[in-house]
């Protein structure tokens, strides 16, 4: 245990201890068992807690959410977001939206480096892993403005912290699934992106890979990217790909479009055996209610908002503790287990 700032009264007061024996602990004076200095020095951890929420008391964070991607994800993040702020006080958050679908990297460039200039207290970005992007987030954490990566990091940049799943792992369980349900069943599999210049895809993709050349190497994987995620541009490079590959069996939705997928599939009266996507969304969670979808690989929005802003609050020391990337869980959806579905 470290140098603190409390008197001994008021850490036997937490402990529930005499004075005295707080003094022996501290003071290394021995005498004492040592589950009672553990006491001693839960009841200082639980007293640095209570300070730095005395701290957050009244204290505002405005925090801009910096994303390109679809509309579905964008209203999950900002629905999770919404229902973590109670969790969050005393402290107070306020959020500030900058959703696109699509947007050129410089758009996305001059948001960010506007948010010097407005107040910002910490940015959580979901944007291409280029060059520009990466450039402008450093700019903002060496300006005082903490940057949170979200479901796809930014290496390069200078960013504080990733959150969300590990997408190598994420697509290893994918190629896992599918392999075991589709066994010996005959056919090849398409990958579909939004977009390579996001990291996680692409994470997402060589993960899966690795594992489908493991397990079952004979298999083809056909690729379909930069779709951006959207159903009206999905829909057309799915069709193209089904018409030009009749054997096609199974999907690994990396990038999102599934609504799209599925219409490709049913245009050509085609059967698919396997679907494993991304993301509990409006749109999968229909497809899974609908049997559409084998499985969703899905990692809890709110827990990764909820410590996204707490990285944020962090590094303005308004919370104590070292500020660490780490992995969300990947839970495993399928269509018997849908959050929310009525027990018949």
């Amino acid at each position: 245990m470290g140098r603190h700032n409390f008197r001994i009264r008021e850490v036997a007061m937490q402990a529930g201890l005499s004075e005295a024996t707080v003094d022996r602990v501290l003071h290394k004076r021995g005498n004492v068992r040592a589950s009672t200095e553990r006491e001693v020095y839960q009841a200082i951890a639980d007293l640095e807690r209570q300070q730095a929420q005395l701290r957050l008391s009244g204290r505002t964070f405005l925090v801009d959410l910096v994303m390109q991607t679809p509309e579905r994800f964008s209203t999950a993040v900002r629905s999770a977001l919404e229902a973590e702020l109670p969790s969050l006080r005393p402290a107070a958050i306020r959020a500030r939206f900058h959703f696109r679908e699509t947007t050129p990297v410089a758009d996305v460039v001059a948001t960010l480096d506007r948010l010097s200039g407005m107040r910002s207290q910490g940015v959580i970005l979901k944007a291409p892993a280029v060059p520009e992007v990466a450039a402008a987030a450093s700019r903002l954490v060496r300006a005082g403005i903490p940057v949170v990566t979200l479901v796809t990091d930014i290496p390069d940049s200078e960013r504080l912290a990733y959150v969300g799943m590990d997408n190598r792992a994420a697509g290893a369980t994918a190629a896992y699934l599918l392999t075991q349900w589709l066994r010996a069943e005959p056919g090849n599999v398409l990958v579909t992106l939004s977009s390579t210049f996001f990291r996680g895809e692409e994470e997402r993709e060589m993960g899966f890979r690795a594992t489908m050349r493991r397990l079952q190497p004979h298999r083809r994987l056909v690729d379909v990217a930069e779709s951006g995620g959207l159903d009206e541009t999905q829909h057309d490079l799915v069709l193209a790909a089904l018409t030009d590959d009749p054997s096609i069996r199974a999907v690994y939705s990396i990038g999102g479009g599934n609504l799209a997928t599925v219409a490709a599939f049913d245009a050509l009266n085609r059967p698919c055996s396997v679907f494993i996507g991304h993301d509990l969304d409006h749109h999968n969670t229909r497809l899974l209610r609908d049997g559409r979808l084998s499985a969703v690989l899905h990692h809890d929005l709110r827990q990764d908002m909820r410590r996204a802003c707490q990285i944020i609050m962090q590094a303005h020391h308004a919370l104590p503790g070292p500020i660490l990337s780490w992995p969300s869980n990947i839970h495993v959806i399928t269509p018997y287990n849908v959050p929310g579905r009525p027990v018949i």
